[in-house]
């Protein structure tokens, strides 16, 4: 964990919205969506192993967060009702994602649109 990490002051999963929302010590507040989350999981599944590895993940509409399990005390680990359990988001990689939420999202459907994938 880096010498100035903001760590969140809580974290609440809204599983009927598919919500997850965090508060940061530095009193940002972020709403992120399951689907968001797991279309940019940390996991090798999803990123690969080095840039330009990164798989596009389809068909994440519904997608919801099962669970939420610490790891340690610097970051958690989501699991997701479509089986997807090997992410670890950190608090840094939970922070930068909330600061960048809007480009990312719109990254990611700019990608499913030159895919030429719909969403449901």
């Amino acid at each position: 964990m880096r010498k100035n990490t903001v760590r969140p002051t809580d974290i609440k999963l809204h599983q009927k919205s598919r919500i997850l929302e965090v508060t940061f010590a530095d009193g940002s507040h972020f709403r992120f969506p399951a689907e968001f989350l797991r279309v940019y999981s940390p996991s090798a599944e999803v990123r690969g192993h080095g840039p330009g590895q990164e798989v596009l993940q389809l068909n994440k509409e519904y997608v919801n967060v099962a669970a939420i399990e610490p790891v340690g005390t610097y970051a958690i680990l989501l699991r997701f009702d479509d089986g997807h359990d090997t992410g670890i988001y950190s608090w840094d990689l939970l922070h930068n994602l909330g600061l960048n939420q809007e480009k990312l999202w719109n990254e990611y459907m700019s990608r499913l649109e030159q895919a030429g994938h719909k969403r449901a």
